[in-house]
């Protein structure tokens, strides 16, 4: 009588792939296997088969229906979780520049201290280097050996705030967000509640852009302008002062003034640069805008925590915020499509700011997107605050 003839591997994924004259056996035939060293028995019989041990090494190549299947469980695995999002789509543009600023510059010894770089994964970043340049996309850490997605992510995360705790699950509540919670300096309630227009103000290390909103969430104003003389050669308060003005005298006049509050680490010496410059921006803009604007020394100025309007609109995915590009776009769409859109947008506008986001533009404005979303999360919040 002919045995049954057994095949053993072991998959990639770890899995063990038992093969039964061709038909793979599952795990109720892989849990009666009991091994002592490098042979095999099976505790109860296979139909009328009289088994015999059999030594079988640990890792044969697999068989071609093995090899199949685990193939087709992969893919199968990859396709229910659907496409990731590009790492670049998570990080501001002052962010990318940072984190490409140490990929492109460290050493294998400053690369070794960053979290989830130590050994290999190190020298692998030099060897990739040295063999195809400097990485012009975060994208680009997916072509080094030893990273996929979650440490390339957690690589860029550990870079950009060193000194962050580890990401923990958030605690469910059910009781909504405050807008106190996420407005420095503090200020009564009841005086935010009777705003009734802001000006919200998003600036990067190339440009400053604004929304200039009201209580009805309809745009009063939208713009940006250009800042070239950013982050080039030494921090001349001079130039500094003079470009930021010019920005000033554009603003029109409202009843608070929203500066977005940047989460980089003031720590991390390797994003010394880009910190000193937006906390530049930030006190100077703080200082011409009250300076301009406050009446009877009241607060006009405050500053709206960057992370909080990612976690209001969805859009942190770790530690990081991701692109509000598409939720602009959302905006813009149903403002001419619903009676009752979430946000209004002047009729003779709405085109040419469609145009701002088109895909075939060079450069994302996510400034201008920062500035909308910080203004509409800003009284979409007071307006939580009355319901609860």
């Amino acid at each position: 009588m002919n045995m049954p003839v057994f095949k053993m591997c072991k998959c990639p994924r770890g899995c063990l792939n038992i093969v039964f004259r061709g038909i793979k056996c599952r795990s109720s035939l892989a849990d009666k296997l009991f091994w002592k060293g490098r042979r095999c028995f099976l505790h109860s019989p296979l139909g009328a088969f009289q088994l015999q041990p059999l030594s079988l090494p640990w890792c044969l190549k697999s068989t071609s229906v093995a090899q199949q299947d685990c193939a087709d469980s992969s893919s199968g695995a990859e396709s229910s979780r659907g496409p990731k999002q590009s790492i670049d789509n998570l990080y501001s543009p002052e962010q990318k520049s940072a984190v490409l600023q140490l990929l492109n510059v460290a050493t294998v010894e400053e690369l070794s201290a960053v979290r989830l770089m130590q050994g290999r994964k190190s020298v692998n970043v030099i060897e990739y280097r040295n063999k195809h340049g400097p990485f012009k996309d975060l994208q680009s850490l997916l072509a080094v050996p030893l990273f996929q997605y979650k440490t390339a992510v957690k690589v860029c995360d550990f870079i950009l705030n060193p000194f962050a705790k580890d990401t923990r699950k958030e605690r469910k509540t059910h009781n909504a967000p405050s807008i106190m919670k996420f407005i420095k300096p503090e200020i009564e309630s009841e005086k935010l509640k009777t705003a009734d227009s802001i000006v919200s103000v998003v600036f990067s290390t190339r440009r400053i852009a604004w929304a200039h909103v009201n209580s009805r969430l309809s745009i009063q104003d939208w713009q940006q302008q250009e800042c070239p003389v950013f982050m080039k050669g030494a921090y001349m308060p001079s130039v500094y002062l003079e470009e930021i003005s010019s920005v000033v005298s554009r603003l029109p006049e409202a009843d608070f003034y929203v500066l977005e509050k940047n989460g980089l680490s003031a720590l991390n010496a390797s994003l010394f640069p880009v910190t000193l410059h937006l906390r530049t921006v930030e006190a100077m803009l703080y200082a011409l805008l009250h300076k301009t604007f406050a009446q009877e020394n009241q607060h006009k100025v405050l500053s709206m925590a960057r992370i909080s309007v990612g976690k209001y609109f969805g859009l942190m995915v770790g530690d990081s915020r991701a692109s509000g590009i598409d939720l602009v776009k959302q905006l813009l769409l149903e403002s001419v499509t619903l009676a009752k859109p979430r946000v209004h947008f002047p009729r003779d506008r709405v085109v040419s700011y469609q145009n701002w986001f088109s895909t075939n533009k060079p450069r994302r404005d996510e400034e201008l997107c920062d500035s909308l979303l910080q203004a509409v999360a800003f009284y979409e919040l007071l307006t939580l605050d009355d319901n609860t």
